[in-house]
């Protein structure tokens, strides 16, 4: 049985919460995310991710004006490396959300998909 520290990559986006929703659609495009970790001084305070910007374009917000403060995901739930794969696609079915911070005490070591954690929780095909 996995664990998120078997799939977590440390290769994600960090933004500040004064930063611009278009600042952060552009570097999420570059680098093909569809979440960013929001800190403030050093400290996980919340998530953004594509609903939430989804969300903000909805409501008409101008992106070269809109905080990702103002349209973040406050305290996401977070998950431990140790978490097996099942228990974190759980968390996210139940709660509807498609991204999960993995975080060891207060160091973010990366965000995971549900897509990812299910891709590594199906079994493999069996050959014929």
């Amino acid at each position: 049985m996995g664990t998120l520290a078997d799939i977590c990559k440390p290769t994600f986006i960090t933004v500040a919460p004064e930063d611009t929703l278009g600042e952060v659609a552009e570097r999420m495009t570059k680098q093909n995310v569809g979440a960013v970790v929001v800190k403030d001084h050093g400290r996980l305070i919340g998530i953004l991710t594509e609903r939430d910007m989804l969300r903000a374009m909805a409501a008409r917000v101008h992106t070269s004006e809109a905080r990702v403060r103002q349209w973040m995901t406050e305290d996401p739930i977070t998950a431990s490396p140790g978490m097996t794969l099942e228990e974190a696609a759980r968390v996210m079915l139940d709660h509807g959300f498609r991204h999960l911070p993995v975080v060891d005490g207060s160091d973010v070591l990366g965000v995971v998909s549900l897509r990812r954690v299910l891709v590594d929780t199906t079994p493999p095909a069996a050959s014929a």
